[in-house]
């Protein structure tokens, strides 16, 4: 009885590979199947996962691993996270390097993936090599959010601005100000003038802007871009104060003579 369980659930599990759907619920299984009972179902998750035919990526939540993914293990997070989230009811973008790449910026192919959510926070999660990083904001900005199609259906990323400002804000979970700088210089290709938004400079921080203005215009050497977010920032009448470029370090001695007030305390290297 035990094996016919398994092959009734293996043929549902490949009902669901049929659709394009990679993720399901232990409840949802147990409701599309009410004549197995708990144990049951348990007992023929547990023999699945075993023969490498589905895996666990969080507490009652299953992804469902086609031939081609069996021998990682794992699947693409763009196959499933846009429905993990729905099921963990959490609104999300995918965001810093892995948006970057999906805009085009693929210069440095990221080794972890980053999903910004909201409060409160989630922990990380790592499965057969693959982890993803959670970053929790108060406010997810929905407007500054675009859909992009995948096998799977949709997934949320940040617009190029967004992107960029991000990159600046959370530089030390990429590995620091020269690794976002050289996404910054190849992300600006695709940064349009008119991409500034009230709704972007109302999001990201005053001080991310400052330091992102200053990069743009001194490290990556595109005025157009340095001279639209400044311009923006002067109709939102944003004030600006002397800040370090590098948080963590002395700015104590270091020049500040520019328009965005950044206290040049470290110097910034581009990966070419």
């Amino acid at each position: 009885m035990a094996e016919q369980n398994d092959i009734s659930i293996n043929q549902w599990l490949d009902e669901l590979l049929a659709k394009g759907i990679y993720g399901f619920a232990k409840e949802t299984l147990q409701q599309q199947m009410p004549g197995y009972s708990v144990i049951a179902v348990k007992r023929s998750l547990s023999r699945l996962s075993t023969k490498g035919k589905i895996v666990s990526i969080h507490k009652g939540y299953y992804l469902v691993l086609p031939p081609q993914y069996a021998s990682k293990g794992i699947l693409p997070p763009h196959l499933y996270l846009d429905a993990f989230m729905t099921y963990l009811q959490r609104p999300y973008y995918i965001a810093l390097l892995n948006a970057a790449a999906f805009h085009g910026a693929s210069h440095q192919q990221p080794q972890e993936y980053f999903v910004i959510t909201d409060f409160s926070a989630l922990r990380p999660t790592q499965k057969k090599g693959l982890k993803i990083n959670y970053i929790s904001i108060k406010k997810i900005p929905v407007s500054l959010i675009e859909k992009r199609k995948t096998e799977a259906g949709y997934l949320s990323i940040s617009n190029a601005a967004l992107t960029a400002g991000d990159l600046i804000q959370f530089e030390k979970r990429i590995g620091g100000l020269n690794r976002a700088a050289t996404v910054l210089n190849e992300l600006a290709e695709i940064i349009k003038t008119t991409d500034f938004s009230p709704a972007v400079l109302n999001h990201v921080h005053v001080t991310t802007l400052q330091r992102l203005g200053y990069l743009l215009e001194h490290v990556c050497f595109n005025t157009a871009l340095a001279d639209a977010l400044f311009e923006a920032m002067k109709q939102e009448k944003l004030r600006l104060f002397r800040i370090p470029l590098k948080t963590a370090k002395a700015t104590k001695g270091f020049s500040s003579d520019n328009r965005w007030k950044v206290i040049v305390n470290t110097e910034i290297e581009i990966d070419e």
